[in-house]
């Protein structure tokens, strides 16, 4: 029985839902659960489309940084790209995905929008990749598919800064697809899912295979460069002061 991330099935349609509350923060035990869920939902033939949503609520807001905050370089150079693997392991289903966006979705919440084919957002939504106030960078796929969904200055212009950004920039920027009320992002979100329900299974995994082709070596390269961070002054510096008190406040070295 997982413990944080639950599958339903509704008609064709496998819902995902993050629950770790307050804000679904991604532990050790979000990433797995996620690798097994989108296991099950790719050997599923109940399971012809998948939407992930995190609640009313939040989204996801991010990592859990006290728990990255204890590991080593050591440590991350081990993890960094099963890290990454459960971030993004809605990438791996060959099925229409789709992400409901609500409240919060940071750093590795948002990669894991990024690795569902589409984002729905509520018109409340906030996103963003904050990882650079903790003196690192996004590790779970942030900078290699938000490159190829809205270019690289954009994405630039997201990881250096760290900044949030609301829903219509977002929608300007290409980062989601849609913007609807809070209140109806969910059941936009299913719509849009629903509609693969009785479509050619094997012609759409054949179409995200071939349009999401070549990503693996950008992943390898993220991960290591991720678990580099952990060696430096900057990345103890950065989630300490997040710790301590709150985002945006480190004074950071460069060593």
């Amino acid at each position: 029985m997982a413990e944080h991330v639950r599958l339903t099935v509704e008609g064709g349609v496998g819902v995902v839902r993050l629950d770790r509350p307050p804000v679904n923060a991604l532990n050790r035990t979000v990433r797995e659960e996620l690798l097994q869920v989108a296991a099950e939902v790719t050997r599923r033939d109940d399971v012809r489309a998948v939407v992930v949503h995190g609640g009313p609520k939040a989204f996801a807001a991010g990592a859990d940084v006290r728990e990255l905050a204890a590991l080593s370089g050591a440590d991350m150079a081990a993890e960094a790209r099963r890290i990454s693997a459960g971030i993004g392991a809605l990438a791996s289903v060959p099925k229409p995905t789709v992400s409901a966006l609500t409240g919060f979705a940071l750093g590795g919440g948002l990669e894991i929008a990024l690795s569902t084919d589409r984002r729905i957002a509520a018109d409340t939504a906030r996103l963003g990749l904050p990882e650079i106030l903790l003196g690192v960078i996004p590790g779970g796929g942030g900078t290699q598919r938000l490159t190829r969904l809205i270019g690289e200055a954009a994405t630039l212009d997201l990881v250096y800064t760290g900044r949030f950004v609301d829903a219509e920039e977002a929608l300007e920027l290409g980062l989601v697809d849609e913007v609807v009320p809070a209140e109806e992002v969910y059941d936009r979100a299913f719509a849009y899912a629903a509609q693969f329900d009785n479509g050619p299974s094997l012609a759409y995994a054949a179409a995200k295979k071939a349009i999401k082709q070549d990503l693996e070596p950008g992943l390898d390269l993220e991960s290591a460069l991720f678990a580099d961070l952990f060696t430096t002054e900057d990345r103890d510096i950065g989630m300490t002061s997040f710790l301590e008190n709150g985002p945006g406040k480190a004074k950071f070295t460069g060593r």
